[in-house]
């Protein structure tokens, strides 16, 4: 019988123990040693990657490139954030994306560059393949997703249009109409009553309803008196928010979405399905009318009809579905562009009250001039409409309005692809097929283009001897420029000075106080949370002391 408390088993037991002790510890001293070396490269890693940072702009990490910081400035105002990048790096980065995605792009806002790639190599530098294949959805072959002779066609036909004195006649009258039979009471509704109203809402209304009566010859009663649901509206901000989330996406992945109907791409899907339903609508009422033109000889000039009579290359009538990108495309141009302006413009206003009563000066100084006004007295305002020349002779609110769409353009970054090498003029090296993103935001927020105050709401700046000059195209790029310079920017113009003189002359517009202001990241710069305003009737009293200012000045 073996006997098992013997000192001969209890050493060989003790031994067996150490040894597995021992090993326990060698096998722990390899874990720490690999767990060691995993946090020796990781801290490697992010000292390599922040120190690129300050040569590149932000911080490139491996595979995933800078997309880490990207999803850092999607979470707050995204404008802002590609701001501070490109003041960092002078005016321009180059944006590394994910291996293998589609994320790679030069980001410029040098006026320089923007003169090369808007003027002066404008051939080499389209909408290219990626924009049109990213827009396509929403935008079809519209003109402002084509390239060539596709885009050309359109333009020429629209600027021979927009030149005519017709059309000029058909946009003034519109325009007169829209805001003294439903603007203004619309807010001396809201006046009367003490409700608070969302500015941008009826500001968007008002230049819906204006693009659809002068574009397509249809008007969709969009500011009647109780501001009816339009389920277009929604439809198209929700397709504009849900488009340009594509931008800040690799391809594969919203196209896998799109497939599967996921997430933003199920939302831009039933969003575009009320856009067309819309465009559709249009169309199907326009062909019914030219159908009895000969009927009805009274016949409407407007540009959907212009395009109704002509052929595609084949010579075969364009189809609906040209059409509709046409209609979605001028909807675009006309509605969101002057509305968004006109909303941050009376945000800033209320901001700068000084800047307001020097617009409230001019405007009565301009009409103190008319033949029966010599007296200086204005029996009542709200009757009051102002003329064409009367409007052009407005060179503060012009140069205040500019200075709005300097500070929020209301296309807050547009896009270019390279379609064979090149060289910006500040040395960046472009290769065929590179993307190149345009940050027109920025622009405004550069020392080095306006000077080192900047961030400033200062409508002095565009001002000369009291009378506006613009700017450079290439340093002010709200309208665009080179060939594709704004069709509509004399007509935006006009609309934003005659739509905000009116309100001016009649109310002050005070925001509703805590309201929160923030862009929101879509094709246009709406505000997030619309713009809450309450408003106060302009008194009487303050119009006749600036009109008596006027009088005295004459004698």
């Amino acid at each position: 019988m073996i006997n098992l408390n013997s000192p001969t088993m209890n050493f060989t037991s003790s031994t067996s123990d150490g040894e597995d002790f021992i090993s326990r510890q060698l096998f722990f001293l390899k874990d720490l040693q690999i767990i060691e070396l995993f946090l020796a490269v990781l801290v490697f890693v992010t000292i390599h990657s922040l120190r690129q940072g300050k040569h590149q702009g932000l911080p490139v990490w491996p595979f995933l490139g800078m997309l880490p910081s990207l999803v850092a400035g999607l979470r707050c105002n995204m404008y802002e954030w590609i701001s501070d990048v490109l003041r960092r790096q002078n005016g321009t980065f180059i944006f590394k994306g994910p291996w293998f995605s589609s994320l790679q792009c030069v980001v410029t806002s040098d006026p320089r560059n923007l003169e090369h790639l808007l003027k002066t190599k404008f051939s080499v530098f389209p909408k290219g393949p990626y924009f049109r294949d990213t827009m396509r959805d929403l935008l079809g072959d519209g003109i402002f997703n084509a390239d060539d002779e596709t885009w050309q066609r359109q333009r020429k036909t629209a600027s021979i249009e927009f030149h005519s004195a017709k059309f000029r006649q058909l946009t003034t009258e519109s325009l007169l109409e829209l805001v003294h039979k439903r603007l203004l009471p619309v807010l001396e509704k809201a006046m009367k009553n003490s409700i608070s109203v969302d500015l941008q809402d009826i500001l968007l209304r008002l230049t819906f309803d204006n693009v659809c009566m002068i574009a397509f010859g249809v008007d969709p009663g969009c500011l009647h008196p109780d501001l009816p649901e339009i389920p277009f509206a929604k439809a198209f901000e929700d397709a504009t928010e849900a488009t340009v989330m594509r931008f800040v996406m690799p391809t594969c992945v919203w196209k896998t979405m799109k497939f599967f109907n996921l997430g933003t791409e199920k939302k831009l899907k039933t969003s575009i399905k009320g856009v067309d339903e819309f465009a559709e609508e249009v169309i199907r009422t326009r062909k019914k009318e030219l159908s009895l033109k000969e009927q009805n000889k009274k016949q409407r000039s407007d540009l959907l009809t212009v395009f109704m009579g002509l052929t595609d290359e084949q010579g075969q009538p364009f189809s609906n579905k040209f059409l509709q990108d046409i209609c979605v495309n001028f909807i675009l141009a006309g509605r969101d562009t002057s509305s968004v302006a006109l909303s941050w413009f009376f945000w800033l206003l209320n901001k700068n009250p000084d800047i307001e009563e020097k617009i409230l000066s001019e405007i009565c100084k301009i009409i103190g001039e008319r033949g029966d006004m010599r007296n200086g007295d204005l029996k009542n305002s709200n009757e009051l409409i102002f003329r064409p020349e009367e409007i052009k002779k407005m060179d503060y609110l012009h140069a205040s309005l500019s200075e709005a769409l300097r500070l929020y353009p209301s296309v807050p970054v547009d896009h270019k692809e390279v379609v064979e090498d090149d060289i910006f003029p500040d040395g960046t090296v472009l290769k065929k097929g590179t993307k190149v993103i345009y940050a027109i935001y920025s622009m405004g927020r550069m020392e080095a283009i306006w000077g080192k105050d900047c961030r400033e709401f200062k409508p002095e700046r565009w001002l000369r001897d009291g009378r506006f000059m613009s700017e450079s195209a290439y340093k002010f790029t709200a309208f665009n420029g080179g060939p594709r310079l704004c069709l509509g920017k004399d007509f935006a113009y006009y609309q934003m000075k005659f739509a905000a003189a009116s309100i001016i002359l009649r109310y002050k517009v005070e925001v509703v106080k805590n309201h929160p202001v923030a862009p929101k990241l879509a094709l246009t710069m709406y505000m997030k949370h619309g713009l809450k305003v309450n408003l106060i009737k302009r008194d009487e009293s303050e119009i006749q002391k600036f009109l008596k200012v006027k009088n005295q000045s004459i004698n």
